[in-house]
């Protein structure tokens, strides 16, 4: 009873091992892959700072240095 519980056990985990070999590949094709747009560019959405404008780099750029100041830890503390 003993060896058929071993050999169970022994035929579970080889199973187990086995199962990582069927892993499909991952690789990206050109086909799938799109370029990325500016970031200032992106579609307004409820997350965006107000006075936000699809477009306007120098809003944009100005409300990034703003957060960074935001979250200076030198700026907070003086």
């Amino acid at each position: 009873m003993m060896r058929a519980h071993g050999g169970l056990i022994a035929v579970a985990v080889a199973l187990v091992a086995l199962a990582g070999c069927g892993e499909k590949s991952q690789v990206m094709s050109s086909s799938s892959s799109k370029p990325d747009s500016k970031p200032w560019e992106g579609e307004a959405t409820r997350y965006n700072a107000k006075g936000y404008e699809k477009g306007d780099k120098t809003k944009w750029e100005l409300q990034m240095r703003a957060r960074g100041q935001l979250q200076n830890d030198y700026n907070r503390s003086n």
